[in-house]
């Protein structure tokens, strides 16, 4: 496994059902459907086939429909269930070899998971539901509340460590949550939906602050999600599931640009590119606008292949030349107004 990749897994299937393994030979040796496998051996396929790496540092964002398989394969990732076939490798580690006590200190110690009905201790403080993780590793009491005390002042919540769940509103208690993932300091972290059942100010406040956090801890992570606007937000790249199988993972920039198939097109019909689409996915070979038109324009304004198409829409709007694309101060694209209307144009349903 390269150093630069903390999760990896292959070829995983998770069939339920009390012959999920002659199911599993059905669909490889006669290439049955989902609907054929329920019919023929009462079984049902969560996820089929799926393999994927996630780099360290990295949020990973899997998302779907309801039904499409994305919470069952992240129960995966630390075998809170057993899949029927396939590998998982989590830092080199092959998690479907460890033995029962291995495996319990596999998790607490490497993999922090955060759920979405908060699932907080209602007897324990603020800070002893923190300090959890800890006191299974057990670290002593001083240094465990300690370390709890240093996240949740991370987090936001160091003047609530004595109050209880009941207390705090929902986001504080989904930060809570977060807090005690991440007071064992795991190196890779699971989300399952986790911001879901909060209104939707308090959601994204909550999606803004884990952006902040994960700058300041670099924490691998696996985030689940059924909405994509989060996904684009939150994510580094994002797998789309349908049906358990993965359809598509890429950046939010490839997905919208360069669906796989039509679900995919449909899914993310709706998302603005404005924040989404860059210089570099827009623009042209320099060498099409000279063949064209002649040397470029010497007060061209001039911009980094990150820019987003809502800047460059807005340095059009006041000049009538191509805006042109550096990189380490060479000239690699350029981007004219009709470029920029086409890819909005393209982003747009029209009925």
């Amino acid at each position: 496994m390269a150093s630069d990749t903390v999760v990896e897994i292959s070829n995983v299937w998770k069939i339920f059902g009390d012959r999920a393994e002659e199911a599993l030979r059905a669909v490889r040796d006669r290439g049955l459907t989902k609907a054929q496998i329920l019919s023929e051996y009462n079984a049902v396929v969560g996820v089929a086939d799926v393999s994927l790496s996630v780099k360290r540092g990295e949020i990973f964002c899997i998302m779907g429909l309801s039904g499409s398989g994305k919470s069952t394969l992240v129960r995966h990732f630390n075998r809170l269930l057993e899949p029927t076939d396939g590998r998982i490798e989590i830092e080199g580690t092959d998690v479907m070899a460890l033995a029962p006590r291995e495996l319990q200190r596999f998790r607490n110690r490497k993999i922090g998971m955060v759920f979405q009905n908060f699932a907080l201790m209602p007897h324990r403080s603020v800070l002893d539901n923190v300090a959890m993780p800890l006191e299974i590793r057990q670290v002593p009491k001083n240094e465990r509340m300690r370390q709890a005390a240093a996240i949740l002042d991370i987090v936001e919540l160091g003047a609530w460590g004595a109050k209880f769940a009941h207390e705090l509103s929902g986001g504080m208690q989904q930060r809570v949550g977060l807090a005690r993932a991440l007071a064992a300091n795991p190196d890779v972290l699971l989300m399952d939906e986790p911001f879901s059942a909060l209104d939707p100010l308090i959601r994204r406040q909550l999606q803004d602050e884990f952006i902040r956090l994960s700058k300041i801890l670099k924490k691998t992570t696996i985030f689940i999600t059924h909405d994509l606007d989060e996904a684009v937000r939150i994510g580094d790249r994002i797998a789309i599931m349908r049906d358990g199988k993965m359809v598509q993972i890429g950046t939010a920039e490839d997905i919208v640009m360069e669906p796989a198939d039509d679900y995919v097109a449909d899914f993310v019909a709706g998302i603005s590119r404005l924040k989404v689409v860059h210089a570099h996915a827009v623009m042209q070979p320099v060498e099409t606008l000279i063949a064209a038109h002649g040397p470029l324009p010497a007060d061209a304004a001039r911009v980094g292949p990150d820019e987003t198409l809502s800047t460059l829409i807005t340095m059009a709007i006041d000049d009538d030349n191509p805006i042109i694309v550096q990189s380490d101060g060479a000239d690699i694209g350029i981007i004219t107004r009709a470029d920029l209307l086409r890819t909005v144009i393209e982003g747009t349903e029209v009925s």
